[in-house]
């Protein structure tokens, strides 16, 4: 198996092209993508035959943009008789995989593929079975061991492969699956919540999203991001001209601050969390979270950069790199991640930690 095979939202496979390209390229692996406007999946292929596992191995899931999953694919099957679907992918992963720990039967995240869904929930249980049979999957399910995909683009067409659980999404279709809340302001507040669940890990969220914080949502109204700190008992300031849902008011959480996000400065110390989703330059939203990030007026950020129509892999790479190296600039040490979310549509999000800043040759651990 020589393809790396990742999901993207249709219409960034050209930015989910160029960003394995380049990544690929850094660890001096080379290849090409193939790839097709609005298919929801980019396939990159290695011209070495072992590159491709190589590559997965290396390039860490988390680094990566415009990609929901990453996993090692053969050769696409076709054709797949409809007497018998599963015996060419079982043929397919002999001596590929063995005791795997889960099965993903899955479809791009198009409306064509979607009315592959219903067909692919009825080939899991016996394909499962037939896998367990040949020794590929264990009997029980295992986080530990890799994870067997089989990727359906057309009816009897799939490219089988497996996936790193350490190093791939956990989600189905690397989709976190979320109920909107009907007492929420608006559906942007699923953009923040989709945030917490990619870039916090599960069992951190006690710690670093707790009640009693201090939080800052600029751009705020009418209140989607606001609802899910208030969500979370946490105190915030919320930044706009604009009007804020009454009920998130009533709550006796929310510091309503009627002014431009571009020229607020936080009127506490201790602030946990910024959180903005303004509409704006890529760029004047990355310097404004910079500064907020320098200044020490925050200790994590969660905010979003809208995408230009052209360029927006440079756009984006410009951007967290100007960041990175204002902060490395004032000896700040920082966890800085992207992801275009699935929520997210002409934007992507970051998330940006800091970890300790040098003050005075010693370490301020903030």
């Amino acid at each position: 198996m020589n393809k790396v095979l990742l999901y993207c939202r249709p219409g960034f496979e050209k930015e989910c092209a160029a960003e394995i390209s380049a990544k690929a390229a850094e660890r001096e692996i080379y290849g090409f993508p193939r790839v097709k406007d609005d298919s929801g999946y980019v396939l990159f292929e290695c011209y070495q035959l072992e590159d491709a596992e190589k590559l997965m191995k290396t390039l860490p899931f988390a680094e990566l943009i415009f990609a929901r999953q990453m996993l090692v694919v053969g050769e696409l099957l076709r054709e797949l008789p409809t007497e018998d679907r599963i015996t060419p992918i079982v043929g397919m992963l002999m001596g590929v995989v063995e005791k795997g720990g889960d099965l993903r039967v899955e479809v791009p995240d198009t409306n064509e593929a979607k009315e592959l869904t219903k067909f692919c929930r009825k080939l899991t249980v016996p394909l499962r079975a037939s896998l367990r049979a040949s020794n590929i999957l264990l009997n029980y399910e295992s986080p530990k061991r890799p994870v067997v995909h089989v990727f359906f683009i057309a009816p009897g067409t799939c490219y089988v492969g497996y996936s790193l659980p350490e190093n791939n999404s956990p989600f189905y279709m690397g989709i976190p699956r979320l109920k909107f809340p009907s007492d929420a302001p608006s559906r942007s507040t699923l953009k923040l919540e989709e945030a917490f669940h990619v870039f916090i890990p599960a069992d951190e969220w006690d710690e670093r999203l707790g009640s009693g914080m201090y939080a800052v949502d600029l751009g705020a109204c009418p209140g989607g991001w606001t609802y899910q700190l208030v969500k979370r008992s946490m105190w915030v300031f919320a930044v706009d001209n604009g009007p804020m849902a009454p009920s998130l008011m009533d709550t006796g959480q929310v510091t309503h601050c009627r002014e431009d996000g571009f020229k607020y400065r936080p009127s506490r110390s201790n602030i946990s969390w910024l959180v903005c989703d303004m509409v704006e330059k890529p760029v004047r939203v990355a310097s404004l979270m910079t500064e907020w990030l320098v200044n020490g007026w925050c200790r994590e950020a969660i905010f979003n950069l809208k995408l230009p129509m052209k360029k927006r892999y440079e756009e984006v790479t410009q951007n967290l790199a100007m960041m990175d190296a204002a902060l490395k600039e004032q000896g700040i040490n920082a966890q800085i991640q992207a992801r275009q979310l699935y929520h997210d549509r002409e934007e992507i999000t970051v998330h940006v930690r800091r970890l300790w800043a040098a003050v005075g040759g010693r370490r301020d651990e903030r």
